[in-house]
Formats: C-alpha cells, sequence, structure tokens
C-alpha cells in the first residue's frame, strides 16, 4: 500500500507542475513573440522485492518551442517581426545579452529604444535616438530618423539580429532566451525583418486548454489512487488488529 500511495504522490507532484507550465502558455497566449513551455518527465522503475512492474516519475526542466508564431500587419514604425530564423538582441538588468521575437519596440523620453523594458542592442550596445520626426526600420534592421523639423533622413544605427542554433539556446525566468554558454552570439547579416509587422505567441489557446483539462482528470485519478490506498491500509490494520 506505501509503494502505491508514493506512486500515486509523484504522479500528482509531475502533473502539479504540468499544470503550472501550461497555465503559463495560456496567460501568454497574447504576448508578442512569446515561445511556448513544454514540461518533461521521466520514469523511473521501482527496485525491490516483488514484480517490478511500478514506476515513479521524475520532472525534468521544462523544454522550450521554437515554431513561429502568426505575423501580423500593425502599420506601427516600430513594430518589427523576423521573418524565417533569427531573433532581436536585448540587454538584461545585469548587462547581459538575451534574445527575443518580440518586436514591439518603445522609445522613452531619452531616446532609449527597449522591448518589453529590455533595452534593445544595436552595433555599439543600447540603441538610442536622438530626437526625431519619424523613425524608420529596414528590412535588415538599419534605424533611420527624420530629424525634428524635416530634412534628410538620418541613419543612426543597426538592430544586432542573431540566428543560433536551438540547441544553443535556454529560456529563463525573465522569459527571454540565452546562449548556453553565456557568450553573446554574433550578428547575423542574413536575417530578415517585416516592418510595420509583429509577431505574435506561438501558443495555442485550444490546445492548452485542452491539456488543462486532461491533466485535472489525470490529477483526479491520482487523488483516488492515494484514497484507494489509505483505504486499503486502514483494511489491513483492522484484519491485523482483529487477529
Amino acid at each position: 500500500m506505501d509503494s502505491l500511495l508514493f506512486t500515486a504522490t509523484t504522479g500528482a507532484s509531475r502533473v502539479l507542475k504540468a499544470q503550472h507550465v501550461r497555465s503559463n502558455n495560456l496567460s501568454n497566449a497574447d504576448t508578442a513573440g512569446f515561445r511556448a513551455d513544454m514540461e518533461r518527465v521521466k520514469s523511473i522503475p521501482l527496485q525491490g522485492s516483488g514484480f517490478d512492474g511500478r514506476t515513479m516519475v521524475v520532472t525534468n526542466s521544462a523544454a522550450t518551442r521554437f515554431d513561429a508564431g502568426d505575423v501580423v500587419k500593425t502599420g506601427r514604425a516600430l513594430d518589427i517581426a523576423i521573418m524565417g530564423e533569427g531573433y532581436i538582441s536585448v540587454q538584461t538588468p545585469t548587462g547581459n545579452e538575451a534574445y527575443t521575437r518580440a518586436g514591439n519596440i518603445k522609445v522613452d523620453e531619452l531616446g532609449a529604444m527597449s522591448i518589453n523594458g529590455f533595452a534593445v542592442v544595436g552595433d555599439n550596445g543600447p540603441m538610442v535616438l536622438p530626437e526625431f520626426q519619424k523613425v524608420e526600420i529596414s528590412e535588415r534592421g538599419r534605424v533611420s530618423v527624420i530629424p525634428p523639423g524635416g530634412g534628410a533622413e538620418v541613419e543612426v544605427g543597426t538592430l544586432k539580429l542573431v540566428k543560433p542554433d536551438m540547441n544553443q539556446l535556454q529560456k529563463e525566468s525573465d522569459s527571454l532566451l540565452h546562449s548556453l554558454d553565456g557568450q553573446p552570439f554574433a550578428a547575423d547579416p542574413t536575417v530578415n525583418l517585416a516592418p510595420e509587422h509583429i509577431e505574435g505567441s506561438n501558443v495555442s489557446a485550444i490546445d492548452e486548454l485542452l491539456s488543462v483539462m486532461s491533466l485535472t482528470r489525470n490529477f483526479e485519478m491520482q487523488i483516488r489512487m492515494m484514497k484507494t490506498a489509505e483505504t486499503l491500509a486502514q483494511s489491513g490494520n483492522k484484519l491485523m488488529s482483529a487477529s
């Protein structure tokens, strides 16, 4: 009975962690450039006397889906979407370089460009724009502005766009992608952008919702197994006390 209880407990624990991953995906279904997470588990056979038919489950770190989301036209000059493979470089508060597919760039009152609060990285570090009347980002990431009052267009820098292999990236708690060895990637001139477009999340809300429902039923089954183990233990105790 104890073995049944422990097996059900590990199964329920795995389901709770999986629900957390799926719920986080659902909450980011409308987040630009978000990459969905997937839970990963491993079955461990239980060793001991008797029939070796019991297993326990161990939850590994979540994996990330790298397939692209839908690209939609916004008409906003500071919106960009990666076409095909590639990532936009940003800087974390600790000064490290990280990567994202979100292209909803904002410019603060000092001209600093950022994505979701992270500084956008250019040729020579974080991108800062001079005062401008109009801004334009080309398909190769070149940023140009028209000064206040009009005049000739001035190129102020180029966004750092990279194209590392998927196995060189890991997603961390800030929802950004980081290099496995902590070293920044070199800029890749072959990465193409779609100006005035934005890439949405690659989360399928319907699939995630169905997964949450399935996990809920699985959790209920594990709870019933725990109650069954408790009932069997109580019956065994009564038999022992009667003898």
